[in-house]
């Protein structure tokens, strides 16, 4: 295979990656008992050109389920029964968690209500208190 391009900066060389091949679960008829299909991509994030530490950080932090003892990211496809299509899909994987983390989160910029909202709000909760004084019972005039 080739190597696995990211961004334009950040390709992860063929050697980083490591996959296997075994027999997938589930329904298969008289193929399920002789092919090996399933697909596991191994892959370790370690300091590469182009994978900087922010967003190494966010990639570990937001796919710590996915990482084992060793520091691997472990993901298995077995999409299809065709094992080139599951290494093929694995990789798209890859690159798309990669992608998803990339840039930094959008900070959030605290806005303060507008006069009418705040106006409508409290006009909201006098009718709304007004239908449930009504609800009660009449009161006696004397």
């Amino acid at each position: 295979m080739s190597d696995l391009s990211v961004t334009k900066r950040f390709k992860i060389p063929d050697s980083d990656l490591r996959w296997s091949a075994s027999r997938s679960s589930g329904p298969g008829g008289q193929n399920v008992n002789k092919v090996n299909s399933k697909v596991t991509l191994r892959w370790t994030p370690v300091a590469q050109p182009g994978f900087d530490d922010s967003w190494r950080h966010r990639f570990m932090s937001r796919f710590s389920t996915r990482i084992n003892r060793e520091g691997e990211l472990v993901l298995h496809s077995e999409k299809t029964r065709d094992q080139n299509r599951n290494l093929a899909d694995a990789r798209a994987r890859l690159v798309g968690m990669l992608l998803e983390c990339r840039l930094p989160p959008k900070t959030r910029t605290p806005t303060r209500p507008t006069l009418g909202s705040k106006k409508r709000r409290i006009e909201g909760k006098r009718r709304l208190s007004d239908k449930k004084r009504l609800r009660g019972r009449p009161q006696r005039d004397d």
